[in-house]
């Protein structure tokens, strides 16, 4: 009876602090078309323009369109554990909130505390890769940026310090603090350029298509696991899911959009399905352009174009200029959801007090979107991106194995709590997303599980000297309100239907 008053204090609380999130930040800056937008940002990455060639020309060649659908559905399954949880829960803790809600603080702690190093590093990398390209697009009209000023001190090709990588961290770090709604407007043109400059690239493309390059669809296996063959489609599977993951910013915007309940699924699910197109046509076009051996190059839909006997030149610059916006969009989106996962665990007593503030005037955690653009703008300047690639999502794919058993725990331990989307056949669908993100993990090489064991080993230290005592005080707090509230009729949670002086909505 004790254990089971616990849990509902622990959903109690996380729908407090999701009513406190709405009361202070902008909570109608996003609506269903800026959600999915965002998700997008996230996902159609560096994924369309890097891991599209790659997968085809190392695993499944043409299948590799395969590849994504069985990525796509894959990552749709975490999507609709996602979406239930956020339908029930809309806080801007996303993850982390939710394993809170489903298991307690200790998993909470470990759970955010990873994605916080997550989030940082995947942002950074990013911003290493727009530099790159931002560094070849003003070559290219004659302005040469020095090899010192372009490059990490660290590396094979070293110089003194990357710039570029440091300046676009820097502007995602303004926009972000301006305000949300200025960064919705900013990423939803960011990404309807980049879509448009990749449905171009489709239609252009696909009347330039030779079809023998589809043949054979699938190559035959070389005589090892995932050397083509269907082996090698399943191997870029996993390879190409990795181009999903940062479909679960969408969730952080909880409480800065009207009527989550609603709009948060739309904009997970919407994403996952839009994105999965994209990657299915851009993969089709590609592949039919030129054979599929030639696309193990770091700009694949480039190559594909500079290889066509119509030479398209103009449409090559356009998808350079796209790649450039495009990963600008990323990095915005990465940091947006680090911010407020550190905000909320601030709030919650794990950290100190400092990084839950919320600026009156902008309705954004300043000084937490601050402290995370100083660390992202240092370590994007300092490290090269080989390094950085090599901190895999393994914290991502671990939170996505927790969202999933977290639907199945809550559905047994509150029942009765309203859910406005349902996952169907969850005890199919949450195993299913189970399965796929552990046999992922699996894949994960050694060096990658150490770093998650170093740093969570760090953050024992933190929870237990600091975030253990803070967080039960403040639990004991929301306690009070949570039982006060619905004596008194307005149960936790319900602010997430209301729109207080948030003005009009976006769309």
């Amino acid at each position: 009876m004790e254990e089971s008053s616990r849990r509902s204090d622990r959903l109690q609380n996380v729908l407090v602090q999701a009513d406190h999130d709405r009361d202070r930040l902008d909570s109608s800056a996003f609506g269903p078309v800026s959600l999915t937008l965002l998700g997008i940002a996230s996902v159609v990455g560096a994924g369309i323009f890097v891991i599209t060639g790659t997968a085809a020309a190392e695993y499944a060649g043409p299948a590799v369109i395969i590849s994504f659908v069985l990525a796509g559905i894959a990552a749709g399954l975490t999507a609709l554990c996602y979406a239930e949880m956020a339908a029930m829960i809309p806080i801007a803790g996303s993850t982390y909130s939710y394993v809170f809600a489903a298991f307690g603080v200790f998993m909470a702690w470990f759970i955010g505390w990873d994605l916080l190093l997550e989030y940082l590093f995947a942002a950074s990398t990013v911003a290493v890769g727009w530099a790159g390209y931002m560094v070849g697009l003003l070559s290219n009209v004659g302005i040469n940026v020095p090899n010192d000023l372009a490059n990490p001190p660290f590396g094979d090709d070293k110089g003194i310090i990357n710039v570029p990588a440091a300046f676009v961290v820097a502007a995602t770090t303004a926009l972000l603090v301006m305000g949300t709604r200025e960064s919705v407007k900013a990423n939803n043109i960011m990404v309807a350029l980049k879509i448009g400059a990749l449905l171009l690239f489709i239609v252009v493309g696909a009347m330039n298509v030779d079809t023998s390059n589809w043949s054979p669809f699938i190559p035959e296996n070389r005589g090892s696991f995932g050397d083509f063959g269907s082996s090698g489609v399943i191997r870029a599977a996993g390879i190409v899911f990795f181009a999903y993951v940062g479909f679960d910013a969408v969730s952080t915007a909880a409480a800065e959009s009207r009527d989550p309940r609603r709009t948060i699924p739309i904009g997970l699910l919407g994403t996952v399905l839009i994105s999965t197109v994209l990657y299915v046509a851009v993969g089709l076009v590609m592949t039919g352009l030129v054979p599929y051996g030639t696309l193990n190059v770091a700009d694949p839909i480039s190559e594909a174009l500079r290889a066509t006997p119509a030479h398209i030149d103009w449409l090559e610059d356009l998808i350079n200029v796209a790649a450039v916006i495009g990963l600008f969009a990323t990095v915005l989106v990465t940091f947006y959801g680090q911010t407020r996962i550190l905000m909320r665990m601030s709030e919650d007593g794990l950290l100190p007090a400092r990084f839950g503030k919320v600026s009156p005037r902008f309705k954004t955690p300043v000084f937490t979107t601050i402290v995370c653009g100083i660390a992202g703008a240092i370590i994007a300047s300092l490290l090269p991106i080989e390094v950085l690639g090599e901190l895999v999502s393994i914290g991502t794919l671990f939170s996505f194995v927790l969202v999933a058993v977290g639907v199945l725990i809550l559905r047994h331990t509150h029942p009765d709590t309203p859910r406005p989307f349902r996952v169907p056949a969850v005890k199919l669908i949450a195993p299913l997303a189970i399965l796929c993100s552990i046999s992922l993990m699996a894949t994960l090489p050694s060096e990658t599980w150490i770093r998650l064991g170093i740093w969570l080993l760090i953050g024992l230290v933190i929870f237990f000297a600091y975030g253990r005592k803070k967080s039960r005080q403040i639990m004991a707090r929301l306690s009070i309100e949570a039982r006060e509230r619905q004596a008194a009729g307005d149960s936790p949670g319900s602010h997430a239907g209301a729109d207080p002086d948030g003005g009009p909505a976006s769309n």
